[in-house]
């Protein structure tokens, strides 16, 4: 399925602001520029983003947003995921299951070379692996995906088995996304710090180079030859390069697009989004990305949250919908799964995240908290009914919203700190648990992220002192029940079975009260009107530039 997304707009932030929101039915379905003509060779785009810089530009260390926003441009993997979910050969030319699972033969194309001049074969993709769980590289993202990879044999030039310790069933999906990509053997030679200021990729643009905190600049690939199985052309790019600038401030950005300064900006506020809709010298690119929605994760691991009835109790005090309705003016739809709308095998359940005012007083006085203070907030034990929130400008949930959730868990008497720190105090407390409420999202193309984010062996971090992608940190009878499902579901070679246990697996997490879902993540740009060929490409919904052009003749 494709549409076309020009002039959609997203609404964020005060409820004063008046916008409407397109969200993409497909994880990829967006192309933006609606003008007629043959697409024009040449010319340089300029690329503003408000997402953090990364600290790395190989999305295999750590494995950020940031990191797969630019490194769509040069990286390429060994399948392409479609907007159906389906799997489609990409850098790999056919891949087959050995009987048991436990193994995967996968075929490489041989007409394939990095912009380094490096071949592509078997021995690529036994060194990438190797570069993924060497500890020295610092992968996360991508080192969970590879877990269950036990070693890669090189049967002969061009195919490359890859073995397991136990089947997985998401083992293509892991291996179509930007964070698993393949890069070129002798690159990877050069170790992490030098890899990280240049990755090596058979994509159709190059890093030519990176002045950081200003810009990186991405040449033509003249050689290309891998275009995905969605793309609009063959050979080479239209564009010459993009320069893809760091502008933090929404404000100065948004200028930027309007004076003609940049091309295209990302994380489009939604006053701009509506200035957007009534200049016809702008457009817009909204689209939903898979895996976790945006949600706020519940602590289990220390008080309060470590008890289930004030977990619900919490759910229940606070009304999603009037605060969407209010800050978004009914533009964005309530999401009432962990999982995107977008992710395979979501299951809404209204019911489970419904408000109930008066179940959650009924639950904080079984629970103990029957006594109010002077400020009437619920104490016990001479303790005071208190969670906080840590928040950053980074993350999707805006702090209006959470103030109306001070202001309805006050009405049961619960005390919410609202915490708003910066990128680094906000990472350093998320990884050492110090919050009770964490706004948080995991981009995935798959359901086999709850397998990342709830199953209990991921309450400890991948590396030491390092990001937790478990961040309700359950460790009881029904989380020991929700990991069997949930490996269940990964390993099972029987795609009926696989659903109804994610399902399963969904209603554990629903009923045990660990997340409060809002709304899907999206990828929100904004472009000028002569800018063609922008398209959100499947699985995450990154914008890809390989059709883009300028139409400036």
């Amino acid at each position: 399925m494709k549409k076309q997304f020009r002039r959609s707009y997203l609404a964020w932030g005060a409820g004063f602001i008046a916008a409407a929101l397109l969200l993409s039915g497909c994880a990829g379905a967006g192309t933006a520029g609606g003008f007629s003509g043959d697409p024009i060779s040449g010319g340089t785009l300029t690329y503003a983003t408000g997402d953090v810089e990364p600290s790395c530009l190989d999305p295999i260390v750590f494995g950020s947003v940031a990191q797969a926003l630019v490194s769509t441009q040069y990286l390429e993997s060994l399948f392409y995921q479609d907007e159906a979910g389906d799997i489609q050969p990409w850098l790999a030319e056919s891949w087959k299951w050995s009987d048991d699972r436990l193994s995967l033969d996968v075929t490489l194309r041989d007409d394939v070379r990095f912009t380094d001049g490096a071949p592509l074969n078997a021995s690529t993709v036994a060194a990438n692996v190797a570069y993924i769980k060497d500890p020295a590289t610092l992968s996360s993202t991508a080192l969970q995906a590879v877990e269950k990879v036990a070693s890669v044999e090189e049967v002969d030039e061009q195919t490359a088995r890859i073995h397991l310790s136990e089947p997985d069933n998401a083992l293509l999906e892991h291996f179509s996304q930007v964070w698993v990509p393949i890069e070129s053997q002798k690159a990877l030679a050069r170790g992490p710090q030098e890899n990280c200021l240049s990755p090596v990729g058979t994509g159709p643009f190059k890093v030519e180079s990176w002045e950081k905190q200003q810009q990186i600049v991405l040449v033509r690939n003249k050689e290309y030859n891998t275009p995905s199985p969605s793309a609009g052309h063959a050979g080479p790019a239209y564009l010459d390069k993009i320069v893809w600038r760091f502008v933090p401030d929404d404000t100065a950005r948004f200028a930027s697009l309007q004076a003609g300064e940049v091309d295209v900006i990302d994380v489009i506020q939604p006053q701009d989004a509506v200035s957007a809709q009534s200049d016809p010298t702008l457009q817009t690119l909204i689209g939903s990305r898979p895996g976790l929605v945006v949600n706020l994760a519940l602590n289990t691991r220390k008080a309060p949250f470590d008890d289930i009835k004030v977990r619900e109790a919490f759910v229940r005090s606070v009304d999603v919908d009037s605060a969407l309705s209010s800050i978004f003016l009914g533009t964005v739809p309530r999401s009432n799964s962990v999982l995107s709308s977008i992710t395979k095998y979501n299951e809404q359940d209204p019911d489970a995240f419904a408000t109930d005012v008066k179940r959650a007083n009924r639950l904080l006085d079984e629970a103990g908290w029957t006594q109010r203070d002077s400020a009437g907030y619920r104490v016990k034990d001479g303790n005071r009914l208190s969670a906080s929130v840590i928040q950053t400008s980074y993350v999707l949930v805006p702090v209006s919203m959470m103030e109306q959730f001070q202001a309805a868990a006050k009405v049961v008497g619960f005390e919410l700190n609202i915490s708003e720190e910066e990128y680094a105090s906000f990472g350093a407390s998320r990884n050492a648990w110090d919050y009770n409420l964490l706004p948080t999202y995991y981009t995935k193309n798959s359901p086999a992220v709850l397998n990342v984010t709830h199953d209990s062996s991921h309450i400890d971090p991948v590396t030491a002192g390092g990001n937790h992608s478990n961040t309700t940190g359950l460790k009881s009878v029904v989380s020991d029940e929700l990991d069997t499902t949930l490996r269940t579901a990964a390993t099972t070679p029987d795609d009926a079975e696989r659903g109804r246990l994610y399902t399963d697996a969904q209603e554990l997490i629903d009923g045990q009260y660990l997340n409060l879902p809002l709304f899907d993540q999206q990828t929100r740009l904004g472009l000028r009107a002569d800018v063609g060929g922008v398209r959100l490409i499947s699985p995450l919904s990154m914008p890809t530039f390989y059709d883009a052009w300028l139409d400036r003749s």
